[in-house]
C-alpha cells in the first residue's frame, strides 16, 4: 500500500499540472474537454502501471481479482471492467507525457538498439485483423516476426533516454536522427551517411562493432570497454518483455497495445534497481549501436 500511495501521488501531482495545458490545447483545437466520470484519469494511469508492477499476465484477471476484489477500499469508485476499457483511451496522451517526464538524462554514455514486438504467431498472420495495415513483417536476429519494432536509447545507468515505435520492417538506422543522441550500437547501425550526419549535427561519435572485411578501427581503451558492455541494452529489453510484459499476442485493439506498451515502459522507469555499468566515469557523447 505504501508503494501504491507513492505511485498514485506522483501520477496525480503530474496530472494536476498537465491537465490545464491539455484542456487548453483541446479548446484551441475546437474540441470539447473530457466529460467528468467517477474514476479520474490519474487513477486509471495508476491502475495501468500497477498491473505491470504486480506482474499479472492478463489485465482482465488483474482487474476482477485484484482491483475489484482486493483494492475496492483504495479505489471506491471503480467502474465495471467494460466501462474501464471504454475510458482507457483518455489516458493515452497523459501516459505519453508522464513517460517522458520519467525518463533519465543523457550521461554522455548511451546505448541504442531495437527489439521486436510481435503481435501474433507467424502462423496466424493471415488471420490477424487487429493490426491490419499497421503491423508489418520484419526480421530480427531471432528470425521473422509480424508486428512492430521498439527502438530505445538508454544511459549507462539502465535508464530509458528515448524510445520510438516503428513498423516491423523499418531499418534500425532510420529513426536514429529523430531520437536523442545515441552512443554505442551493433552492426545494424553501420552507415557512412548516418555517421556523417551525427558528426555534422551533434558532438556524437558513433561506435559499432565491425562487419566482416571492414578495415579495423583503432579505439581508445575506454571506448572499447564501453562497446563490450553493449549487452546492457539487451538486458533492459529482457526486463521490459519478461517483467513488464510489453510484448504479448492477446491485444484486441490498437488502443490496448498502446496503453500496454506505455504503462509497461513507465513501470520499468519505476524499478528501484536497473541494469547498470558500475564505476564508469562520464565520457564525451559516444554512440554505441
Amino acid at each position: 500500500m505504501d508503494n501504491l500511495t507513492e505511485l498514485y501521488c506522483h501520477i496525480d501531482d503530474f496530472y494536476q499540472q498537465f491537465k490545464p495545458e491539455f484542456d487548453a490545447h483541446l479548446i484551441a483545437k475546437g474540441r470539447q474537454r473530457l466529460r467528468a466520470c467517477q474514476i479520474s484519469v490519474a487513477e486509471m494511469m495508476t491502475i495501468l502501471v500497477l498491473f505491470h508492477q504486480l506482474r499479472y499476465r492478463q489485465f482482465k484477471a488483474f482487474y476482477y481479482h485484484h482491483m475489484l476484489g482486493m483494492m475496492k477500499r483504495a479505489f471506491p469508485n471503480l467502474p465495471s471492467y467494460s466501462r474501464f476499457i471504454e475510458l482507457v483511451p483518455r489516458s493515452i496522451i497523459p501516459l505519453c507525457s508522464y513517460l517522458q517526464s520519467m525518463m533519465g538524462d543523457c550521461t554522455g554514455i548511451s546505448y541504442i538498439d531495437s527489439t521486436k514486438i510481435a503481435v501474433c504467431h507467424n502462423k496466424r498472420i493471415y488471420r490477424h485483423k487487429v493490426f491490419k495495415g499497421l503491423a508489418t513483417r520484419g526480421k530480427s536476429s531471432m528470425g521473422w516476426f509480424y508486428g512492430f519494432k521498439l527502438h530505445a536509447i538508454i544511459n549507462h545507468k539502465g535508464e530509458l533516454v528515448s524510445v520510438k515505435v516503428t513498423a516491423g520492417n523499418t531499418d534500425d538506422r532510420v529513426p536514429v536522427k529523430d531520437m536523442a543522441t545515441p552512443v554505442f550500437g551493433d552492426r545494424g547501425y553501420i552507415s557512412k551517411a548516418l555517421n556523417a550526419w551525427l558528426t555534422k549535427h551533434s558532438d556524437t561519435t558513433l561506435i559499432t562493432k565491425l562487419r566482416r572485411h571492414m578495415k579495423p578501427q583503432l579505439l581508445k581503451p575506454m571506448d572499447e570497454a564501453l562497446l563490450n558492455h553493449r549487452s546492457l541494452v539487451e538486458t533492459v529489453f529482457g526486463e521490459l518483455k519478461n517483467l513488464c510484459q510489453i510484448e504479448h499476442s492477446r491485444h484486441r485493439s490498437v488502443t490496448g497495445f498502446i496503453t500496454n506498451l506505455l504503462s509497461g515502459l513507465i513501470a520499468y522507469c519505476w524499478f528501484p534497481y536497473k541494469p547498470t555499468i558500475k564505476n564508469m566515469p562520464q565520457q564525451r557523447q559516444v554512440a554505441t549501436l
